[in-house]
């Protein structure tokens, strides 16, 4: 389902970017964190306000794995493929998420809660197998920690109805 493209915010968020060199990846960023995903009326907009032609934007959306075109689920989990993680045991841990999932390599549950994606390499080859879970790297991944590492997951999402408030300090203003 297509999401509901707000015009105004879109020519906003193009704006603050400087349209002429690489201000296309930072406009495609601040779209993808602002809908999720690019949806094509966003990426039709973007490129009428940068003066880009469509096929570039696209171009530059499809090429970075970062970039999604399809939304994708409150959590995104990442699996490395490459040559170090393979030989450790990565295709294991893969079937494993997948069968985990009950979903496929590029796919989302039905629930929209997980993503699940492959990649070639995520530049942590000695900690290999890496899965990345929105961000958190996990080392060293096996098909028995799959379970483990998804209930967390799980668990840190849900509402404890229980816990108070979290208190924070602002540690920006804080002496160094």
């Amino acid at each position: 389902m297509e999401a509901q493209v707000d015009r105004k915010e879109v020519l906003a968020i193009v704006a603050k970017h400087d349209t002429r060199s690489g201000g296309l990846i930072a406009m495609l960023e601040d779209v993808q964190e602002a809908y999720g995903y690019l949806p094509e009326e966003a990426l039709r907009i973007v490129a009428q306000a940068a003066n880009r032609s469509l096929v570039d934007v696209y171009g530059v959306a499809t090429f970075y794995k970062a970039f999604s075109l399809q939304p994708r689920g409150k959590h995104h989990v990442c699996a490395c493929l490459g040559t170090a993680c393979h030989v450790r045991g990565a295709p294991m841990v893969v079937e494993e998420l997948e069968r985990q999932l009950e979903i496929e390599d590029g796919e989302t549950t039905a629930d929209g809660e997980f993503t699940l994606e492959t990649v070639s390499c995520l530049g942590a080859c000695a900690l290999g197998p890496i899965v990345v879970v929105d961000g958190v790297y996990h080392s060293k991944v096996n098909g028995a920690a799959v379970k483990g590492i998804l209930e967390s997951v799980k668990t840190a999402s849900e509402p404890d109805e229980e816990a108070a408030p979290m208190e924070t300090e602002d540690v920006t203003s804080a002496a160094v």
